[in-house]
């Protein structure tokens, strides 16, 4: 059972962001992340440009650029809190990199996104890793999305 979800969709200030969000409707935006969701969640998800990114991995992760996507989790259950940021630019040039669709693409982030919301972690060793990986390529299947990676 799809679980309910309180989104708040932010758009920072970007030089391109009708790209992004055309690439990001709202509906589609609830519909990716329920499918993520074992609790229901109180979600932000912010879309952020270059600088914005940067200045939150090197504030929270003390890494000097920005990254794809940030998840900032406050609780994991009985309902998910947490904030979502991703970086626009970042987002772009990777899915031209692999040859996905922008939308494709932040679909994949946000499913990811909320698994780590919800504790799931790929860095914390390999067989982590590959079962969030394979819980990724689930959810994304069942979305009508690829295999993100494979190929």
């Amino acid at each position: 059972m799809l679980k309910q979800l309180t989104l708040s969709l932010q758009f920072g200030a970007l030089r391109d962001a009708a790209l992004h969000r055309a690439a990001l409707p709202r509906h589609k935006v609830v519909r990716w992340i329920r499918h993520a969701l074992q609790h229901d969640a109180e979600i932000t998800v912010r879309i952020v440009d270059a600088e914005e990114g940067k200045a939150l991995n090197r504030d929270y992760r003390h890494k000097e650029h920005a990254t794809n996507v940030l998840t900032f989790g406050y609780a994991q259950g009985p309902v998910v809190s947490a904030d979502l940021v991703l970086c626009a630019p970042v987002v772009r040039q990777e899915a031209l990199e692999n040859g996905k669709t922008l939308q494709a693409h932040y679909a994949h982030l946000l499913v990811h996104g909320a698994l780590h919301a919800q504790g799931w972690d790929h860095e914390t060793g390999k067989r982590d890793a590959l079962e969030m990986e394979a819980r990724e390529a689930l959810i994304l299947d069942r979305l009508g999305f690829e295999n993100p990676y494979q190929g």
